[in-house]
């Protein structure tokens, strides 16, 4: 991957994109600093904590630490992802959505604009939900009269107008950088996180030093080759696939014999990414967030609530079952069986020992069932093994899964972008 970079360094047309992009970051970054007028963030400070599974110190996480110091780009790109999801799996129920998606470059640059107007909507309603919430948590300087009317609608404005600007950056950079704009926002964003891993191994070996505690020279290098370890697991999961052989009967058109190769149907093992873990995460933690805003004093409810917590071990069932339910749901809606197999006899394709319609169809689906099986077990290890060893070692050191597979997913997916542009301008065509 690292090769990939540096090759594509010395094009001066990749070049070029590769420091658009990386200035656009840059200016993500400033904004994460700039604070909104007329708050004070300290007062949220003990709302944002991941640890407790908390749905606040999610959001905080992806936004790279913006969400709680309140600043202009406090939202991140969370509603244009929630817009995207919602739009995606309303193509499947509404019919106009889905005869868009059939229409090709015009189809998806009209749904496009449905999702850019949908997050916009989503943006100005967590933008108002954001101001209730500073203004219950004693973190706004005005509140009453004229000048708490005009705070609010400056705090507002600039919370919508941080996320709206966002995403316009995102699609620049689809259109003038590399790689998926909204992912590499939400990659800087997380990155931009790792300093307080990095604190913590440093306090560990100052700690190790200081007070001869000799356990923490043995515990340091073990994250680190535990880390490597999922990290190495993550990219396996996001590369890894299951191929049916096709073979195509050949045919007579014109004067010319066609088909006859034999080809495969790939399945990958992981095909719904990081959408089964966003869904579980935002599910689980509602429990948690809830039990932020609500003065708990019922035995009951206080038991219930504490089952939600991160640390739990039920927590980690809940969270894994959770993602298995939603992993198989967002498969379903996105590989349709009886499609392909009509594709297969359409195109003159069969897969070997299965005949064409209905025996093709129940072994794709067998095959897809087994496979969703497999990666969403898969996707549920690695969302709750680093919880689950951060909680045995109690150092705090925590990195969830979807953080981990967004990091892998967009650095080899933004390598392979790299890897394909590189491939074209090499090409010297069929005319030289």
């Amino acid at each position: 991957m690292l090769q990939t970079f540096k090759n594509a360094w010395k094009i001066e047309d990749l070049r070029k994109k590769m420091i658009y992009t990386f200035m656009i970051l840059v200016i993500f970054r400033l904004g994460c600093k700039i604070a909104v007028p007329f708050v004070n963030p300290e007062a949220l400070q003990s709302m944002l904590s991941v640890g407790d599974g908390n749905m606040l110190g999610f959001l905080n996480m992806l936004t790279g630490g913006a969400f709680a110091n309140a600043t202009i780009f406090a939202l991140g790109v969370t509603p244009y992802i929630n817009s995207s999801i919602i739009i995606t799996l309303l193509t499947v129920a509404i019919p106009y959505l889905e005869q868009l998606s059939k229409e090709g470059e015009e189809g998806r640059r009209k749904i496009g604009k449905i999702t850019r107007y949908t997050a916009t909507g989503f943006g100005a309603a967590l933008s108002i939900a954001y101001y209730f919430l500073l203004r219950r948590q004693n973190a706004l300087l005005y509140t009453e009269g004229l000048a708490g009317w005009f705070s609010a609608i400056v705090i507002i404005a600039s919370f919508l107008a941080g996320t709206m600007l966002l995403m316009w950056l995102g699609e620049q950079i689809d259109k003038k950088g590399v790689g998926n704009g909204i992912s590499l926002l939400i990659f800087a964003g997380i990155i931009s996180g790792a300093s307080t891993t990095v604190k913590i191994f440093v306090d560990m070996i100052k700690d190790a030093i200081q007070n001869q505690k000799t356990q923490n020279f043995i515990l340091v290098p073990l994250f680190i080759i535990f880390g490597i370890a999922v990290v190495a697991f993550a990219v396996i999961l996001s590369k890894g696939e299951r191929r049916i052989p096709v073979q195509y009967a050949k045919r007579v058109v014109g004067n010319k014999m066609m088909g006859g190769q034999n080809t495969h149907l790939p399945i990958k093992v992981n095909m719904s990414g990081v959408m089964p873990i966003i869904f579980a995460s935002a599910l689980v933690s509602i429990p948690g967030t809830i039990s932020r805003f609500v003065n708990v004093t019922s035995p009951f409810w206080i038991s219930f609530l504490s089952v939600f917590n991160y640390n739990s071990f039920l927590y980690a069932v809940i969270y894994l079952l959770l993602i298995i339910v939603f992993n198989y749901f967002y498969v379903s809606i996105q590989y349709n069986p009886v499609e392909i197999a009509n594709n297969l006899r359409k195109n003159n394709g069969v897969i070997p020992g299965f005949r064409p319609g209905k025996h093709t169809q129940d072994f794709i689906t067998k095959v897809l069932s087994k496979i969703t099986f497999i990666g969403a077990l898969f996707l549920g290890v690695v969302a709750i093994l680093p919880i689950v060893v951060g909680n045995i070692t109690n150092t705090g050191i925590q990195m969830g899964g979807t953080s981990l597979l967004i990091i892998v997913g967009v650095a080899l997916d933004t390598a392979q972008q790299l890897e394909s542009q590189m491939v074209m301008r090499h090409h010297k065509g069929f005319l030289k």
